[in-house]
């Protein structure tokens, strides 16, 4: 059976030996709940704490402002709901480009409750408009800014900083789903001046269905899940134990690993985007992807020019045993194309495939995915 060329890390990684290693006492030995007071359940419950110690103290936070969840898109979901329903939040500001784990709630609540939703401009590469986001918190009620560290779809970065500044100058809430970029790049939580940070563990070679909410303890807001005391009655539900010493395990990891796998992840993104050049006349990149300094190290977002085999162009690969993706997993299957792309106004007729890339990857790989393309593309 031919091995599949796996490109498609940003949707989700490969798990880590390392990480499954650390994993298997958890569903073999240590099976208890954590809520339960016999010796099995304290075990499982010590279990989550260490992991909530790990994941703090690589943050640079206190354990008390970690709290876990089954994920990215959970995470958000209680930061919205959370702050408009706790902290009296009438406007929030967000982008056109954000996962739909931000908009499509923004949306729900906008029809539902009237929620003051209010996208900011973005400049050619879709950055964000500082100015923009400026002009739409003057004048508005209490605000909640909830924008995305790294683009998954595109690479933008945004500037933590800046925004955090803005924010508190207008006296409004930050948020950033930094889902792509926890444990790609450095996040001090003691020097960066945020409110709110989601992580989930599969896109740092960690298992699926676990993730994180830093709530800055300034903030206090209603939970999201109800039912159960777990997360200090913060959110309701048996803790997936095995999961969320995973999660941690894959977050040491991969800060361990930090700079070293973003030299060689970034030298294969050079590497595809050259020879992608050599071969395919009129390639380009959407966003900020193409530039190497200022985007996901690990994502590069291609722009192919128009061809009659377009459309067919990621099942054509797929057939090739070539894993990559057109947008977000999160939408494959729709047929609304990508809401990311769609605001940079791409071309309907450009075909576009998002590479990302993990440490497995190699440079061998980007010469078969390479030369596939050229005959595809240039018959």
């Amino acid at each position: 059976m031919k091995k599949n060329i796996y490109f498609d890390n940003a949707a989700t990684t490969p798990l880590d030996p390392e990480v499954l290693e650390a994993m298997m006492p958890y569903f073999t030995d240590i099976y208890g709940n954590g809520s339960s007071i016999h010796t099995l359940g304290r075990q499982a419950k010590a279990a989550v704490e260490n992991a909530r110690k790990k994941v703090a103290e690589l943050l640079h936070t206190s354990p008390s402002e970690i709290f876990f969840t089954s994920g990215g898109t959970e995470a958000n979901n209680t930061v919205i709901r959370g702050c408009v329903e706790s902290l009296d939040v009438k406007t929030v500001v967000s982008s056109p480009i954000e996962h739909h784990a931000i908009l499509h709630p923004l949306e729900y609540l906008q029809k539902q409750n009237g929620l003051d939703f209010r996208l900011v401009n973005l400049k050619e590469n879709a950055e964000v408009d500082l100015e923009s986001l400026e002009q739409k918190l003057e004048n508005s009620s209490k605000a909640l800014v909830t924008l995305m560290h790294g683009n998954n779809e595109i690479g933008n970065l945004l500037d933590l900083n800046a925004v955090s500044e803005i924010c508190r100058k207008y006296g409004a809430i930050f948020h950033s789903d930094t889902v792509q970029t926890v444990g790609k790049f450095p996040i001090n939580l003691q020097e960066l001046d945020i409110d709110f940070i989601s992580g989930s563990a599969h896109k740092f070679h960690g298992p699926k269905g676990v993730g994180f909410l830093y709530i800055n303890s300034n903030n206090r807001i209603n939970p999201f899940i109800h039912g159960g005391a777990q997360e200090r009655n913060m959110r309701g539900g048996t803790e997936n134990v095995a999961g969320l010493v995973g999660l941690a395990k894959a977050l040491e990891v991969a800060i361990a690993k930090q700079e070293k796998r973003q030299a060689y992840l970034k030298d294969l993104k050079l590497y595809l985007k050259a020879e992608l050049e050599k071969v395919i006349p009129g390639v380009s990149f959407n966003g900020a992807s193409g530039d190497l300094e200022n985007s996901l190290y690990h994502l590069l977002n291609v722009s192919f020019p128009e061809h009659p085999d377009n459309q067919m162009l990621l099942f054509s690969l797929d057939i090739e045993g070539i894993c990559v993706s057109g947008g977000s997993a999160c939408s494959s299957g729709t047929d609304i194309g990508s809401h990311v792309l769609n605001a940079l106004q791409v071309p309907e007729e450009r075909a576009n495939v998002r590479f990302s890339f993990a440490e497995q990857n190699t440079k061998e790989e980007i010469d078969t995915v390479v030369g596939i393309l050229k005959r595809i593309l240039n018959p």
